[in-house]
């Protein structure tokens, strides 16, 4: 994880098939992860899973995603259980200890996520206002700290798939722990928000 500790930002470009784009069928979610200057760090994919549950559920379907270095060691997992409401996902090192969760909270006309480490504090909140529909906002204590920021893809990639470009951005001196769990935080809220229904 030491390329995450160095990175000021990052970009999450989700890959399409020509199969998916042809049919319209969901396949399993991959991911490119590169620094702000465009240098691959990671890879993540969506592992296992049901084609039923792709094919019924959807954007609601329950997911893992494993995040492997360029040279296919793995990294990260980001498992989120099956849930109609208050979506959640968790994050692990390969080891599989527990770095922290992600959590939808309620709200009315705000989308709200409480990120939450190991021990369960609350290390920031991800705000997305109803008005910035691409834009979630990581808050401590009221105040902005950086923000993931879903980007356009053009015309062509919009309108016949359902790929996603996300920006990361980090307030300086964020442990790898943290940059982790946004990291992880990206793919819930591509899933939740961004995924076609």
């Amino acid at each position: 994880m030491e390329r995450l500790a160095n990175a000021e930002g990052l970009v999450v470009s989700q890959k399409k098939e020509w199969g998916e784009i042809l049919t319209g069928f969901e396949t399993r979610n991959r991911y490119r992860i590169l620094d702000t200057q465009g240098q691959e760090l990671f890879l993540a994919a969506e592992e296992g899973g049901n084609l039923l549950l792709r094919w019924f559920l959807k954007a609601l379907r329950p997911f893992t995603v494993q995040v492997r270095s360029m040279d296919n060691v793995s990294l990260l997992r980001v498992k989120r259980p099956f849930r109609f409401f208050f979506h959640e996902a968790v994050v692990s090192d390969a080891a599989g200890r527990v770095l922290g969760t992600i959590r939808r909270r309620f709200a009315l006309l705000r989308r709200i996520y409480t990120v939450t480490d190991s021990h369960g504090r609350e290390i920031c909140e991800l705000f997305g206002p109803i008005l910035h529909p691409w834009t979630f906002e990581m808050r401590q204590g009221g105040v902005a700290q950086g923000k993931i920021c879903k980007k356009w893809s053009g015309l062509l990639k919009e309108g016949f798939t359902d790929a996603d470009n996300f920006g990361v951005t980090f307030q300086p001196g964020w442990s790898d722990e943290h940059k982790a769990l946004l990291l992880g935080a990206v793919f819930l809220i591509d899933f939740v928000h961004f995924e076609k229904r």
